[in-house]
């Protein structure tokens, strides 16, 4: 029984993504983050980064996501890379989102490009949506909506071991108070 619950899970949250998931184009998904003052800060003073078009997630007691992406150094394609997550715990729907990584320094985007970088169950990211105003520290992260203009301004965001992520939701619904980290993979430009 417990074999055939996650692949269930896995089947029912194709249904639930497939049709807000969308195209992954990497030069609009990093125009969007680009027009978020919280963000473009970061693109100008970050060592590189890593962009995910699109994240599906889903799950009913165990979940998962998935996602594919690309590593950015100098402006340019360093490699590709994939996001795996599995999650237990109270959790029922399924969502789409984007989600870019920057890395504040040689050292961090060399953690992550070392083929075997894990978030923990205590990262956290930087939820940024229209009018958000978003704040991320050594701490954690937390997002809220505001109807001003000046929403985003008074966003606040700051490196932790050197890596800060956010996101921004694509679509779906999901319900969610579980635990587990994000795992991800490397593959250099041209190794195949």
């Amino acid at each position: 029984m417990k074999k055939l619950f996650f692949p269930f899970v896995l089947f029912l949250s194709f249904f639930i993504l497939a049709p807000i998931q969308g195209g992954d184009d990497y030069g609009e998904t990093i125009k969007l983050f680009k027009s978020s003052p919280v963000v473009n800060k970061f693109f100008r003073n970050c060592y590189g980064y890593a962009v995910f078009p699109t994240i599906g997630k889903g799950g009913i007691g165990i979940g998962g996501a998935h996602g594919s992406g690309k590593v950015y150094q100098g402006g340019k394609v360093t490699g590709a890379t994939s996001m795996t997550q599995v999650t237990i715990g109270f959790q029922l729907g399924g969502q789409a989102f984007s989600q870019i990584i920057f890395f504040e320094d040689q050292r961090a985007y060399k953690e992550f490009t070392s083929g075997n970088f894990e978030f923990g169950a205590q990262a956290a990211a930087v939820a940024i949506t229209a009018g958000a105003q978003a704040q991320a520290g050594t701490t954690g992260a937390s997002a809220g909506a505001s109807a001003g203009d000046d929403a985003g301004k008074q966003a606040q965001a700051a490196y932790h071991k050197g890596i800060v992520v956010f996101t921004r939701a694509k679509g779906g619904l999901m319900y969610e108070a579980s635990i587990g980290g994000q795992k991800f993979s490397f593959e250099p430009v041209g190794k195949k």
